[in-house]
Parts: structure tokens; C-alpha cells; sequence
């Protein structure tokens, strides 16, 4: 009995011991709060002070989402080629307004924009920086164009108009006429000569060196003896003239006049010669032989004055 009165007693006395030593040290916190700041002699440090709380845990950081590029790339085609005149009109494109935001002009001119506003140069847009691209030209002010200074080309000099194909052959007809205006001289002396031996084999009966020189000439004259023909007038033409491989050549178209009794005839035969004593290659056709005489003159290489 008498140790569970002990025991009893010494149960209340402790609570009674603590309570006065914490009223004492709430008295001495009072009158020196240095001293309890450091715990005290026997004071808080007696009863140990609480660990404070661990920190909060960090929360992990979400991952900020890519950029939205795709809504830009596959806007309307109206949208993408406002973005280009935006670029062009900010100095940054040049290009064709195709809606094209992927071709190489465009995307380096984004880029360009990008670095003026120290973002990354990706060349691609957002939707928010389309806005902001479009919204940036639509304050730029309006530039105006100035006239480019005056070019002083060096003259050139005029061409003369080219001539019409009238002109053209009005000036071979004159270049044509002037040859052979200096070729008649000689081309009517040739046929007159012509002309002069003719008529001397005729009045010698078929005898003389028209007959001798032209062959063809010396059977027509027989040929209309036979038939009871005569020749009268004589009259020649000039047909061509102008220079050969042997000299100069002439053709002449001769019209004569036959008489039978009382009937009068036309008859017509071409001379071709190279002028000469004697005169050389000659030849004589009927007038509508015509393939003869030219083929004479080619055989010749006739260089006409004449034509």
C-alpha cells in the first residue's frame, strides 16, 4: 500500500515540476530574449525543438507543345498569298504571288522576317506570327515609286525603210534599161552587118558569106527559090546581147518578106553568133524554136545585156 501511495504522489508531483519550470522560463524568455533564443540553461533545449518540414516535392515541368506550322501551310490559297504580298510588301520577297509558302523564296523571306524580330528563322509560321506578319505590312506605309532617271541611249543610227517588191523591180527594170541602153550601140551595129550580108546573098542569087556562115539561112533561101518564092524586104529585130565565153554574142530575130506571084509571105528566122571576122559559132533556127536559141546561148555562156 504504501509503495502505490508513492507512486501516486510522485505522479501529480511531476506535472506540478514541469508546469513551474515552464512558467520560470516563460518569465526569463520575457525579461532576456537572447538567453531564449539559445535554449537556456535546462529550457527548450531540455524538451528538444521540432525538425522542421521537409520541402515540397518538385512538379515536373510539362513539355511545351511544337509549333503549329500545318494550319498555316494548309491554310485557304486567299491566306497564303496574302502572307506572301505581306513579305513583299515588307522588302522580303520578290517572288511570284502562288500561294506557294514551301518554295525556296518563300521560306527563306519568313526566315528573314523571323530574324528581324529575333525569333527563331525556321521559315515556317505559326498562325499567331501570320497575324502578326500580316498585321506588320497593313502599318507599313505605302512607298511610292519613283520614276527611274532618263536612259541616254547612244543614237542609233536609221536604217533606211527597205523596199517594197515594186521598188525592187522598178530598180532592176532601170539597172536592165541602162545596160543595154550601153549595149545598143554595138548590138545594132552587129545585127545591120548581119542585115548587109543577107541582103548581098540575095541579090547574088543564093552566093555570099551569109550563105556560107549560116547554113540553116542557105537551105530556107534555097527551099523558097524552089517554090517560086522571092525575097523582099528584110527587116531584123534584136533578140540578146551581151558577153560570152568566145566574146560578144548576139541573137537576132530577122523577119522576111516572100513574094509568090501576087501572095506575100511572112516568114521569120533567129541568127545567134559571137561577133568576129568571120564571126564565129554561128547558128540560125526558125522563130519558134525557141529551145534552140536559149540552149545556143547557155552552150555559150551569154551573159545578157540586153534583159
Amino acid at each position: 500500500m504504501r509503495l502505490a501511495a508513492g507512486l501516486v504522489s510522485l505522479a501529480l508531483l511531476v506535472p506540478a515540476l514541469g508546469w513551474a519550470q515552464s512558467a520560470s522560463e516563460v518569465e526569463r524568455c520575457f525579461q532576456n530574449p537572447g538567453a531564449c533564443a539559445n535554449g537556456g540553461a535546462g529550457g527548450a533545449a531540455g524538451r528538444g525543438t521540432p525538425a522542421p518540414a521537409p520541402p515540397p516535392a518538385p512538379v515536373a515541368a510539362r513539355p511545351a507543345p511544337a509549333p503549329d506550322y500545318a494550319t498555316v501551310l494548309n491554310s485557304p490559297d486567299p491566306d497564303r498569298r496574302k502572307i506572301q504580298e505581306s513579305l513583299r510588301t515588307l522588302d522580303k520577297y520578290s517572288g511570284p504571288i502562288d500561294g506557294n509558302l514551301q518554295s525556296e523564296a518563300t521560306v527563306k523571306a519568313i526566315g528573314d522576317w523571323q530574324k528581324g524580330r529575333n525569333t527563331p528563322a525556321t521559315g515556317k509560321l505559326t498562325p499567331q506570327e501570320a497575324a502578326q506578319l500580316n498585321a506588320e505590312a497593313a502599318r507599313a506605309p505605302i512607298r511610292r515609286l519613283e520614276s527611274p532617271p532618263p536612259q541616254t541611249a547612244a543614237p542609233v543610227p536609221l536604217q533606211p525603210p527597205q523596199p517594197s517588191n515594186a521598188d525592187m523591180l522598178k530598180a532592176l527594170q532601170a539597172k536592165l534599161a541602162e545596160r543595154r541602153k550601153a549595149a545598143e550601140p554595138k548590138a545594132n551595129a552587129a545585127a545591120q552587118a548581119l542585115v548587109r550580108d543577107l541582103k548581098a546573098y540575095v541579090a547574088a542569087d543564093g552566093k555570099g558569106v551569109a550563105g556560107d556562115q549560116f547554113a540553116a539561112f542557105a537551105k530556107w533561101y534555097a527551099d523558097n527559090k524552089a517554090a517560086g518564092r522571092t525575097v523582099g524586104e528584110i527587116a531584123p529585130v534584136i533578140d540578146d546581147y551581151g558577153d560570152a565565153k568566145a566574146g560578144a554574142a548576139t541573137t537576132t530575130e530577122v523577119k522576111f518578106e516572100t513574094k509568090q506571084g501576087d501572095t506575100r509571105y511572112g516568114q521569120c528566122l533567129v541568127f545567134a553568133w559571137i561577133e568576129a571576122s568571120p564571126r564565129k559559132n554561128p547558128q540560125a533556127f526558125t522563130c519558134d524554136d525557141v529551145a534552140a536559141v536559149e540552149k545556143w546561148k547557155t552552150d555559150q555562156a551569154l551573159k545578157s545585156a540586153w534583159r
